[in-house]
């Protein structure tokens, strides 16, 4: 940091304080707008699906070692259980 700009937390505080109250934005947004109206920006979208992916488990994807199997609709009711939560003697 040169010396004429005082301490680091000092310019530090400074720039938080301008981006917070929008500062940042609007010389940003104006430098834009100035380039547009010169024809010194194209405006050209590209979207390359090579980089538009999902976390294996977004698509719901089995995790390893925990392969449950669901039960048919027709299936019987476990055995009941006791009040402590251990199965009762059959």
């Amino acid at each position: 940091m040169p010396q004429e700009y005082g301490p680091w937390g000092r310019v530090y505080d400074l720039f938080r304080r301008r981006q917070r109250n929008g500062t940042w934005q609007r010389i940003f947004t104006a430098l834009q707008v100035r380039a547009d109206t010169k024809d010194l920006i194209t405006w050209e979208i590209n979207v390359d699906s090579t980089i538009v992916r999902a976390h294996q488990h977004a698509a719901g994807a089995r995790k390893r070692g925990t392969c449950r199997t669901s039960r048919p609709a027709a299936s019987p009711p476990s055995r009941a259980t006791t009040a402590l939560g251990a199965r009762a003697a059959a």
